[in-house]
């Protein structure tokens, strides 16, 4: 008998492409990306981070470069893609909350909040597709969305209104995409212990409502993360696409 074999994990000879890539889920995923073997661009907006970061993947054995960019500038990031790429694997982990009750919200957070969440994620999305479509190559593409992009909170009208529309744009770009061999998927974390979660879970009543929502009972870590990103990433979801990976303890399964 010849047992099937389990597709590889590793992203050997692959070019990645990781927004948010200073700290964070973002940084978390450039390291795994990294770890697994491909050459990680790590792109945020302030470049002593990135540097930094870039250093320490470099230090551990693996493949990074530092760019510094602004997402929400939509020609120049088309131009970094054109002349970096073309990216076998995108995460695209840049995002912004400005939390605020929908009565309380004003026009200038909404803006924001849409510009990076949203057309920032579109575009880059599109021109990471646009190179390897042009280059004949297959590709995965994954957006960090988020758990509120399936359910809604207090406080997040407008970010849920971000991650829901960033699901439904996965989904038709899914579609397109397909017959090029281009996957595009989304990664759903709950609240993860981050520097910005830490302002939320600083509210002893915010915090108890989140434990008493994640059903395994504790706050999701970075390294969490890290495993689902490879997996998205490599041939072992090849058949995967225009779908969601729920990261969230259980939070959604109610």
């Amino acid at each position: 008998m010849q047992l099937p074999k389990t597709p590889s994990f590793r992203l050997d000879g692959k070019c990645a492409i990781v927004t948010g890539a200073s700290s964070g889920i973002g940084l978390g995923a450039a390291a795994a990306l990294a770890e697994a073997g491909a050459h990680v661009t790590l792109v945020a907006r302030k470049l002593p981070e990135l540097e930094t970061a870039r250093d320490a993947i470099r230090a551990a054995g693996g493949q990074a470069e530092a760019l510094a960019l602004d997402i929400t500038d939509i020609a120049a990031t088309a131009e970094a893609i054109r002349t970096r790429g073309p990216f076998d694997v995108l995460v695209n982990s840049a995002g912004l909350a400005r939390h605020a009750q929908a009565l309380a919200t004003t026009e200038a957070d909404y803006d924001a909040v849409m510009d990076v969440n949203l057309k920032a994620a579109y575009f880059l999305t599109r021109e990471v597709a646009r190179g390897l479509i042009t280059a004949g190559k297959p590709g995965s593409l994954i957006n960090i969305s988020s758990q509120m992009g399936h359910v809604g909170g207090p406080d997040r009208t407008v970010y849920c209104a971000t991650k829901h529309a960033l699901e439904g744009m996965t989904k038709a770009m899914a579609l397109e995409f397909a017959p090029h061999g281009v996957r595009v998927n989304t990664l759903c974390p709950t609240f993860i212990r981050t520097p910005l979660a830490e302002q939320t879970l600083a509210i002893p009543e915010r915090k108890a409502w989140i434990l008493s929502k994640i059903k395994l009972g504790r706050v999701g870590e970075i390294a969490d993360l890290m495993g689902p990103v490879v997996f998205l990433a490599s041939e072992a979801s090849a058949l995967m696409t225009g779908t969601s990976l729920l990261i969230d303890g259980g939070w959604t399964a109610e």
